[in-house]
């Protein structure tokens, strides 16, 4: 058809099937059989039609899109769970827009409106306060909400059990006979942070040792390299009898061992380090790093499969909590405790 689109009637009357129908898959596929859908999707491919995004929401549709709020997209971590997302949003046929909230509550409410604004179908979100009355605000519009790395009563959820996750880190370095541990970390209002030195106090917990055994060196505000880097003076400066580290996830981790090095500290010989998340840098770093593999891309797959099928069932949606477990990956930053550990304090 040179010149136009064809329309949703054209599309009906090739497919012998109502407009109702048409609209049903493009819009909730889920209710129309295999076949019909089928044929339907094949009278769209064969007339090159191309469906009104505009006059869809004038009818008081919602577009075809879901938005993704993450706390810090520079942190590794985010962007391989975004590509979790991006792959389960492109097979089901939707488009994704990516919005960087940095840890700003603000800065998220705003998101969270403009997304509104776009009549996104919904929105996955690792939210900076996840009791903010803004989330509600936007379910009670219509709009599907999932958390991710965070649980609220009636909404879906997908997280790690980061407790279980601080636990092996813990677990794996008191196995090689450290004894002194820190926790170096992010801010622990960030509930996924504290939740890991939860389990870093219960390892030692069951193994008789107090908390005292374990420091905790606090850090910064995003959990950056940068931020770890400045840890290891403090380790060095003030914690010399530590001899394995706990890092509230990879990049921390990465920046105290190029600070350690720096002080003239060897990594493993002197002090094991744990990192957390498991981003691709963990593993392609010159000296590849032990730490807990999330399942990242999982759960961005996982969570937006949740998110699609309440935007499209609406009341009829159970919501889930879905845990994931972490793994422990033992590489080349954590060795058995020698009989005589000491750290060389050289020049900064």
């Amino acid at each position: 058809m040179p010149g136009r689109s064809a329309t949703i009637k054209e599309v009906a009357e090739a497919a012998e099937v109502s407009v109702g129908t048409v609209s049903n898959v493009l819009n909730r596929p889920n209710v129309v059989s295999d076949e019909t859908r089928l044929r339907v999707l094949d009278a769209i491919d064969r007339l090159g039609f191309v469906r009104n995004a505009g006059a869809s929401l004038l009818r008081g549709g919602r577009a075809r899109t879901i938005g993704l709020i993450t706390l810090d997209i520079r942190n590794p971590f985010f962007t391989e769970l975004a590509r979790g997302v991006e792959d389960a949003v492109r097979e089901l046929g939707y488009l994704l827009i990516l919005c960087n909230a940095d840890e700003d509550r603000a800065q998220e409410k705003r998101y969270l409106e403009v997304l509104e604004e776009q009549r996104v179908n919904g929105v996955l979100i690792s939210p900076v306060n996840e009791r903010d009355n803004s989330l509600q605000w936007l379910r009670d519009r219509g709009t599907a909400v999932v958390l991710l790395g965070r649980e609220r009563r009636n909404f879906c959820s997908v997280r790690v059990d980061d407790v279980s996750g601080g636990e092996l880190a813990a677990d794996h370095l008191l196995d090689l006979g450290h004894r002194r541990l820190a926790f170096v970390t992010a801010p622990l209002a960030i509930p996924q942070y504290h939740e890991r030195l939860t389990g870093v106090r219960r390892a030692l917990a069951r193994r008789g040792l107090s908390d005292d055994a374990c420091d905790v060196v606090e850090v910064g505000s995003l959990g950056t390299a940068v931020e770890g880097r400045a840890a290891s003076d403090i380790l060095v400066d003030n914690h010399p009898e530590v001899t394995g580290v706990v890092c509230g996830n990879d990049l921390l981790a990465l920046g105290l061992i190029a600070g350690l090095v720096r002080r003239g500290t060897r990594v493993p010989d002197d002090i094991s380090v744990v990192g957390y998340d498991d981003i691709e840098l963990a593993q392609q770093s010159p000296l590849p790093l032990t730490t807990i593999r999330q399942p990242k891309q999982e759960l961005g797959r996982i969570a937006t499969n949740l998110l699609i099928d309440e935007g499209q069932r609406g009341a009829a949606h159970a919501h889930q909590q879905i845990v994931f477990q972490p793994d422990l990956v033992v590489r080349d930053t954590t060795s058995r405790l020698r009989p005589v550990a000491r750290r060389r304090a050289g020049r900064r």
